[in-house]
C-alpha cells in the first residue's frame, strides 16, 4: 500500500510540474511574439500557484488518481488542465500565426518532457549494468517492484512522465472547446463559422471532453507508448 500512495504521490507532482510547464510555455511565447499580458499577470514561472485551476488541476486529477484507494475508480487517463494563460491577440504583429504558436506552444512543452523522460530511460538501458532488466521489470512489475532506490526511483519518474506527458500532449490537441485543439481548429475557420463555434455552449465542450475525449486518449496514447516500449528493449 505504502508503494501505491508513493506511486500515486509521484503522478500527483508531474502532472502538476507538467502543467505549469505547458502554461508557462504559452506565456513565455505569448510574451516573446509582442504580448506581455500574461508576463505582467506573473504566469511566465514554473510555480505552479499562479497556474492553478480548482477543479482542472486538483479536483479532477485527485480523482483519477486517488479514487481506486476508496473504491471509486475513474475510467481515464490522467490529464488535468490549468488557469487558461491569457492572451490579447491585438498585440501580436501576426495575428493568426502568432496565435497559433502561443496555441501550440503548450503542447510542445509536454512532448519535450516526455521525450526527455525517455532519453534518460534510454540512456539507463544503454549504459547502466542491469539497467534494462531494470526498466522493463519496473514496467511490467507495475512500478516500484524492488525497494526504494535511486535508480529505481528515476525509472519510475520517467515512465510516469512520459505517459502523462504523452497524454497531456494528445489530450490538449484534441479540437473540442476549451481545449488548445480547438483553438487552432477556430483559427482555421471562415468568419461566419467563428461565429457559430464561439456561440456552442462550454457544457457541450465538457461532455465532449469527459466522454469522447477519453476514448479518443486511448487509442492514440497507448500505440505511442508500445513503440517507446518497444524502441527501448531493442537497446
Amino acid at each position: 500500500m505504502s508503494s501505491i500512495i508513493a506511486e500515486d504521490v509521484f503522478k500527483f507532482v508531474i502532472l502538476l510540474f507538467s502543467l505549469s510547464l505547458h502554461e508557462c510555455a504559452h506565456a513565455w511565447t505569448a510574451s516573446r511574439l509582442g504580448d506581455q499580458t500574461a508576463r505582467l499577470q506573473g504566469r511566465v514561472t514554473l510555480n505552479p500557484i499562479p497556474h492553478i485551476d480548482p477543479v482542472g488541476t486538483l479536483l479532477f486529477p485527485a480523482l483519477v488518481i486517488f479514487g481506486p484507494l476508496f473504491n471509486f475508480p475513474i475510467d481515464f487517463l490522467l490529464v488535468g488542465w490549468a488557469k487558461p494563460t491569457p492572451v490579447i491577440t491585438r498585440n501580436l504583429k501576426k495575428i493568426v500565426r502568432d496565435d497559433n504558436l502561443i496555441t501550440l506552444a503548450g503542447p510542445a512543452s509536454n512532448l519535450l518532457l516526455a521525450l526527455i523522460a525517455f532519453v534518460a530511460l534510454a540512456v539507463v538501458c544503454a549504459a547502466v549494468p542491469g539497467g534494462r532488466a531494470l526498466v522493463r521489470g519496473t514496467i511490467e512489475g507495475g512500478l516500484m517492484i524492488n525497494g526504494p532506490s535511486e535508480l529505481q526511483a528515476l525509472v519510475v519518474l520517467a515512465l510516469l512522465a512520459i505517459e502523462i506527458n504523452v497524454s497531456l500532449f494528445f489530450f490538449n490537441l484534441l479540437p473540442i472547446p476549451p481545449l488548445d485543439g480547438s483553438h487552432l481548429l477556430r483559427n482555421m475557420l471562415p468568419y461566419n463559422a467563428v461565429q457559430q463555434y464561439d456561440r456552442i455552449p462550454p457544457w457541450i465542450g465538457w461532455l465532449l471532453m469527459i466522454f469522447v475525449g477519453g476514448f479518443l486518449l486511448s487509442l492514440l496514447v497507448g500505440p505511442v507508448l508500445t513503440v517507446a516500449q518497444a524502441i527501448l528493449w531493442s537497446i
